[in-house]
């Protein structure tokens, strides 16, 4: 079996999270190096790219969280064999991935200019995303984004909604999801309370 490391930072969300569950998931071990941002502001000018996460796999660096999302997922049963359902759980998680990159671009900010930025945010594109998010989850049936069961779309959906309602975005109010998409309420407490998940967190207790 090949040798996995996964770079990412440290704490429980993110890019690097729905790798985490899908190795556990998959009953795979591997190096999870967990980085601070200071640590990674002095990788980062070594890394491909700038930014992370990375997965070594036998030494061999991969990039690109949706890259690794596929490839884990595969290993796991998590990625959908269907070609349609396969294109229904990419364009899920490349939506999330546009609407990270508008978030990312308020870290950093701070006072007035952080609460502008995140209050811009959340009446425009974290709006529209999350509508669109609703939309594509009710294509799926209601339930789950593709494939009639749990795959990586919806366990990237279930990371990104938890930081959402938490409050751990100043400025972004916590019932944004439940005032836009309240299906996706009730799709975080399934996913929420499946084995894969649960097993996971119970894992890191």
């Amino acid at each position: 079996m090949p040798n996995y490391k996964l770079t990412y930072f440290d704490f429980d969300g993110g890019r690097g999270e729905p790798v985490r569950i899908a190795f556990h998931a998959a009953g795979i071990d591997f190096e999870d190096k967990r980085i601070s941002f200071p640590e990674f502001g002095e990788m980062r000018k070594d890394m491909r790219f700038n930014s992370t996460p990375e997965l070594e796999i036998d030494g061999i660096v991969i990039t690109q969280s949706n890259s690794i999302n596929r490839y884990v997922g595969k290993l796991a049963g998590l990625y959908p064999e269907d070609d349609m359902q396969a294109l229904y759980c990419d364009e899920t998680m490349d939506a999330l991935e546009d609407l990270l990159h508008y978030i990312v671009q308020t870290f950093g900010l701070e006072g007035d200019a952080l609460r502008q930025a995140r209050e811009k945010l959340a009446e425009g594109w974290l709006s529209v995303y999350v509508r669109g998010l609703g939309d594509l989850l009710a294509r799926g049936g209601g339930e789950y984004f593709a494939d009639n069961r749990l795959t990586m779309a919806d366990i990237k959906v279930f990371v990104q909604v938890s930081s959402l309602v938490s409050g751990t975005l100043d400025h972004v109010p916590t019932d944004i999801v439940a005032r836009l998409a309240p299906s996706l309420l009730e799709h975080q407490d399934r996913v929420q309370s499946d084995p894969v998940i649960t097993g996971y967190y119970t894992s890191r207790a």
